[in-house]
């Protein structure tokens, strides 16, 4: 039934498999799918893949999924417009990865210029964020505006373009759908607290330590986005 796929967009050839499944009837309305794992294994792609694809195909309508229960085909495929990104747009795990490896470099030259102006400037985002932290909107706005405040210090306007352009590809129905399954006070907390430790290394003209937390914040920004989704959220592929 499922066939291995070829490494580009793969969770766009996954979810594009499932769906013409779906609508030829060989997936019946109702029908669960094979869980996580399996699916992973059939397509020979990574877990982060298939729950991406699903995720597509949820917001599409095609999929209903019951956290703890399973995946399941929906009768009446209802898709929602402009909700789905368009094709060759990057996937959230290939963004999180372009974010950890550009924005580590940012923040270690960060720390070679910052100014007292500067970190008040990130001290007052992070003031702001935690007093937001149940206010998932103002959670998510500060949280855009340390990384680029963080870019703002060197002063290189693609750097700083590039920043919020990568960070806004999130900004979708798609992408609030996927957040919707590990984002709340808790990870916002965690995040806040990852934020202070790159402030402080940028604070104290510290390189390495800056490039180290920034890559540390987003490497566990993209496990606590793989591990909150499934039905076997504890295990890593």
């Amino acid at each position: 039934m499922f066939v291995a796929l070829e490494p580009r967009r793969l969770y766009r050839q996954v979810a594009e498999q499932i769906r013409i499944l779906i609508e030829t009837g060989e997936l019946k309305a109702g029908a669960k799918l094979p869980a996580e794992r399996e699916l992973s294994e059939r397509f020979g792609v990574s877990r982060p893949t298939v729950r991406e694809a699903l995720i597509v195909l949820e917001v599409e309508g095609y999929l209903q999924i019951r956290m703890g229960s399973g995946v399941y085909i929906n009768r009446k495929p209802q898709p929602m417009t402009d909700a789905v990104p368009v094709d060759d747009s990057d996937g959230p795990f290939e963004i999180l990865e372009a974010r950890l490896l550009i924005e580590s470099g940012i923040a270690e030259e960060a720390a070679r210029r910052a100014t007292p102006a500067s970190i008040a400037r990130i001290d007052d985002i992070l003031a702001r964020m935690e007093a937001g932290l149940e206010k998932p909107q103002l959670a998510l706005t500060c949280d855009r505006a340390f990384h680029t405040a963080i870019a703002d210090i060197i002063g290189n306007s693609a750097l700083n373009r590039f920043t919020g352009l990568i960070y806004d590809r999130r900004m979708t129905p798609y992408f609030e759908k996927l957040a919707s399954y590990f984002e709340g006070p808790h990870t916002w907390r965690l995040a806040l607290e990852e934020h202070k430790a790159i402030r402080d290394a940028i604070a104290a003209g510290n390189p390495s330590a800056a490039r180290e937390a920034m890559r540390q914040h987003l490497t566990l920004a993209q496990k606590r986005f793989s591990e909150s989704f499934g039905e076997e959220p504890s295990r890593e592929d």
